[in-house]
């Protein structure tokens, strides 16, 4: 059984553009200790008012690794410089791999500004291998009902799977290495435990609800981060609660980021900045 190594707690909210106000549960910043997810921003669940205003995030570039947004409630807009364009409801996900390079904006779509309600979301950043940093953008529009669904033993819950494996269930996500990422939604009837990869950072978030994470107390919204060895993590949850769980093969390779950049080096860092500003990584119509 993977150990519980700590929990992240009382993460204060800030706004991301007009559009998101999140929780940044970690980041790579000081040290790389979550490889190869680099930063998680939890969004909501917040109310928003109708409203003819544009919100959310503007064009702004990306490279050297990938965004994964997934909408629990809402509904969001994406275009960027590859062309890929699209909008996502509840339940879908949005895999953006920047990679070389691309421009893109995101807001909520026009018809929930226009009627209002409530946005949530996480935002997952992964990083990519050195080698893949110069691979050509890539889009993945993935829908709620391409998720297979995993029923637990005992009425534990269910578990759709976005990405990787569990059981003979398999998640639609490519990835560009070995990454697991579960919905899990817990009944609170029962005791469920979930077989893991050992040597991945594992990484349990409590959305909604209270869950006892092996020896851990974790509630809504708070991370654990749990040791690389051990091959299984037991979720206990006394009512109905919802928590993402997602591993990973660590990269083990330097990690040098500036803004929107997540780079190898600095002078990898200076170059992609010296790109975008010669439009090199596209622009929006």
């Amino acid at each position: 059984m993977k150990t519980v190594q700590r929990v992240i707690r009382d993460v204060p909210q800030h706004w991301v553009g007009d559009g998101f106000p999140v929780r940044s549960l970690f980041s790579y910043v000081g040290r790389n200790e979550f490889d190869p997810f680099l930063l998680l921003d939890y969004a909501g669940p917040h109310d928003f008012a109708p409203d003819e205003a544009k919100r959310g995030v503007g064009e702004h570039p990306h490279r050297g690794f990938e965004t994964v947004t997934i909408l629990y409630q809402g509904e969001l807009e994406h275009r960027d410089s590859s062309g890929s364009r699209g909008a996502i409801g509840p339940g879908d996900v949005q895999w953006m791999t920047a990679a070389s390079g691309v421009v893109h904006e995101e807001f909520h779509s026009r018809r929930f500004a226009n009627e209002g309600g409530t946005l949530e979301m996480v935002q997952l950043w992964v990083n990519l291998r050195s080698t893949d940093k110069t691979a050509p953008p890539k889009y993945q529009d993935l829908r709620d009902d391409q998720f297979p669904r995993v029923v637990l033993p005992d009425d534990a819950g269910t578990v759709r799977v976005i990405a990787g494996e569990l059981g003979d269930a398999k998640g639609p996500a490519s990835t560009f290495s070995p990454i697991n990422l579960w919905d899990v939604q817990l009944t609170g009837k029962a005791a469920t435990t979930l077989t893991v990869p050992s040597g991945h950072t594992c990484v349990v978030i409590v959305q909604r609800g209270k869950v006892q994470v092996n020896e851990s107390s974790i509630q809504a919204v708070e991370l654990a981060l749990l040791e690389r060895s051990g091959d299984s993590v037991v979720l206990e949850a006394k009512s109905e609660s919802r928590v993402l769980l997602m591993t990973g093969e660590p990269l083990g390779e330097p990690v040098v980021g500036q803004g929107p950049f997540v780079m190898n080096t600095r002078e990898e860092i200076r170059a992609a900045i010296a790109d975008y500003q010669a439009g090199k990584m596209g622009r929006l119509d």
